[in-house]
């Protein structure tokens, strides 16, 4: 399966995290990133990330043509609701595509969990028949 990663600048360490504690899963899957955010987990996974352009140059618009060519099978986005800065990336376009392609999206740390988890048991094999 093909996973979009995006985190907002006070989410970086956090996503960081996040895949530290499921490298196990993430790496049988192929993983798509803005430049920073890749960059990041790169440097403490040493999983192979797929990086676009950094968020505010055009990462957001790279990976949300992927979305919109049906090319991603789940986006985790951990935004950062409450100190959102002009150059990160808007949640609300990554949103509306998933929601229009009927991709699973994660947007905090629960959700997240809950999505690589089924990522995992293979609930999300409907997504090959979907493409």
């Amino acid at each position: 399966m093909n996973i979009g990663l995006i985190a907002h600048d006070n989410k970086k360490k956090l996503m960081q995290n996040f895949c530290i504690a499921y490298r196990h899963i993430l790496n049988k899957h192929t993983l798509y990133a803005t430049g920073t955010t890749g960059r990041l987990i790169e440097e403490v996974t040493n999983l192979h990330i797929h990086k676009y352009l950094a968020g505010h140059l055009g990462g957001e618009q790279q990976l949300g043509a992927q979305i919109a060519h049906n090319d991603i099978d789940m986006v985790i986005f951990l935004r950062d609701p409450l100190t959102g800065k002009p150059h990160e990336p808007d949640p609300a376009s990554i949103i509306r595509l998933c929601d229009t392609h009927n991709i699973p999206i994660a947007t905090n740390l629960a959700t997240a969990e809950l999505l690589i988890m089924a990522l995992d048991r293979g609930d999300l094999e409907w997504r090959n028949l979907y493409k």
